[in-house]
């Protein structure tokens, strides 16, 4: 006897095929794979015993028929918050008002079945967010008590976190914000670098991978303009946007790419090329003080120095935070963008960009932060934080002379934190954030010698990242990659590595028939895109489900 699914109608013709084979194999014998329904509402509630929901010493939910190791899911239409194993002996239970969906599998050792958080996913970034608001919608019915206890208190902790650094931000600028902003652009002639670029220092991205495309650069289109943020020079903020000029429009992912000190946009355009060929848009913006945003080559050191001195702007990450929450609201609002995937990625300081970024704006789905991730508080308590402050140096000689030492020490290096980006050794450190970009994608690439970055100091955020993508059932979505005899710079393998993670689950693929959408409510099936005008709201929300 078949096992009874009750299938959508907007299913496709293959997934109603592979549910019925399914089923009839499943009922033919006792040792097959159990079926995987994914509803859009809890499984109803039976009673606790051996055969029905036998608890594993974590407490997690297990099949007795299936054990601990479950199938992956290949596809799925359309998403929800419950994951149910059925077999011929005990056919699900699924209200006839609630659409069902039939997962291909293949086996995966170590995989168990855990019910995964979703959030409801925001428009827009809010300031005033509270952490009530932050979790409602997400299906906590679907969780079973422990796990749903330990998963509210996380997004409250997340929300309230998110919430004390946007404060943060907007305390050195309540007096600056403008309605945000569009000005045209013109392309640079004569990028500004403030530091001698060696000669072997853009093999890196020159290595890409990219898509051989005829008649690429007629093909490819440019856009430069400015996103004005907020009141002053700085506030408005050079974009350079590189796009495949499609026959079609459609909806696409977009990556955002960000520079390390002392360099500016330019300096990515290999990268945004390479990207751009293979079907993304490519953003990449001067961060404060850098590029068309520097007046010349000490303009970033005068930032840092009058940052110390006066305490009224915070040039070395935060500032540049605010920015790309402003650059998130203009490419969720773009009718070629695909706002459930945004991506983000950059290099040394660009990767202490990226990571804040995701940290405390959600639309930011797929993150690779590049030798960028590092525990500052780890540092200062281990004295390793030499490396990091001669990147600065005259900042931390200034801050030196003003206190009276006779060289840099410990409370120095404190003092000057504490004064231009307030919470970065402390609360806002790696081992307190990091954890909170999951389950969004998170690739970290680091190099094993990395003196700024040194491994010893991520071993707990990697810990608490990966336990935290564990406790979501996202473990496939972390991973920390540490290139051996490798010091503070980006490799060809990482890129590699961060263009593989980018198209895993930014795009489509015909061996996984799945995309990841960055949105923790929401998956697509087959990367479908998006139709123009569906921007927001209720609309969004279908077309996403």
């Amino acid at each position: 006897m078949r096992a009874r699914t009750a299938l959508d109608p907007h299913l496709p013709t293959s997934a109603r095929d592979a549910s019925t084979t399914d089923g009839d194999a499943a009922s033919r014998g006792r040792g097959r794979r159990p079926l995987l329904i994914r509803c859009y509402h809890p499984p109803p509630r039976r009673r606790a015993g051996r055969r029905t929901a036998a608890r594993t010493r974590r407490g997690r939910r297990r099949c007795c028929r299936g054990g601990p190791s479950w199938p992956r899911p290949l596809w799925c239409w359309p998403p929800c918050g419950a994951r149910v194993a059925t077999s011929s002996r005990s056919p699900p239970q699924v209200s006839r008002t609630c659409p069902t969906q039939v997962l291909g599998s293949r086996k995966e050792r170590g995989r168990k079945l855990v019910t995964e958080q979703r959030l409801r996913p925001n428009s827009r970034l809010n300031p005033s967010l509270s952490s009530r608001d932050a979790t409602a919608g997400a299906p906590g019915a679907a969780l079973p008590g422990r796990e749903m206890a330990a998963a509210s208190a996380t997004a409250d902790a997340g929300a309230g976190l998110r919430s004390e650094f946007l404060q943060v931000l907007l305390s050195r600028r309540r007096d600056l914000q403008v309605p945000l902003s569009v000005e045209q652009g013109s392309p640079v002639k004569n990028p500004l670098h403030q530091k001698r670029l060696w000669p072997k220092e853009a093999e890196p991205m020159e290595s890409c991978p990219r898509k051989e495309v005829e008649n690429f650069k007629e093909k490819l289109v440019e856009e430069n303009f400015y996103l004005i943020t907020e009141v002053g020079e700085q506030g408005r903020v050079p974009v350079l946007l590189l796009k495949f000029n499609d026959p079609v429009p459609k909806r696409k992912p977009v990556i955002v790419f960000l520079h390390s000190s002392y360099k500016c946009k330019e300096w990515l355009r290999p990268l945004l090329e390479g990207y751009a060929s293979r079907g993304y848009i490519c953003v990449a913006i001067d961060s404060r003080y850098h590029g068309e945003r520097a007046s010349n080559e000490n303009s970033y050191i005068d930032a840092l120095k009058s940052a110390w001195w006066n305490g009224d702007t915070m040039p070395f990450i935060f500032d540049t935070v605010w920015d790309l929450i402003k650059l998130g609201d203009h490419l969720s609002e773009r009718e070629d963008v695909d706002p459930c995937r945004i991506g983000i990625t950059g290099e040394s300081l660009g990767g202490m960009h990226a990571w804040f970024a995701a940290f405390v704006d959600t639309r930011y789905s797929v993150i690779v932060p590049i030798i960028g991730v590092q525990g500052f508080r780890w540092a200062i308590d281990n004295n390793k934080w030499q490396a990091r402050v001669n990147s600065i140096k005259p900042l931390f000689e200034e801050a030196r002379i003003d206190l009276g030492k006779s060289e840099i020490d410990t409370e120095v290096v404190e003092k000057v934190w504490g004064k231009i980006a307030p919470g970065l050794d402390s609360q806002f450190d790696a081992p307190c954030s990091v954890p909170l970009i999951a389950p969004r994608p998170l690739l970290l690439l680091n190099g094993a010698e990395d003196p700024r970055c040194p491994i010893a100091g991520l071993e707990e955020p990697s810990s608490r990242a990966s336990k935290a993508y564990e406790e979501s059932g996202s473990a496939e979505k972390f991973m920390f990659i540490a290139e051996p005899g490798i010091g503070h710079r980006m490799t060809v393998n990482m890129v590699k590595e961060a263009s593989d993670w980018f198209d895993r689950f930014l795009q489509f693929s015909e061996k996984t028939s799945r995309v990841y959408c960055g949105r923790e409510s929401c998956q697509r099936l087959n990367g479908a895109e998006l139709p123009l005008g569906q921007t927001n709201g209720q609309q969004l929300q279908k077309s996403c489900w």
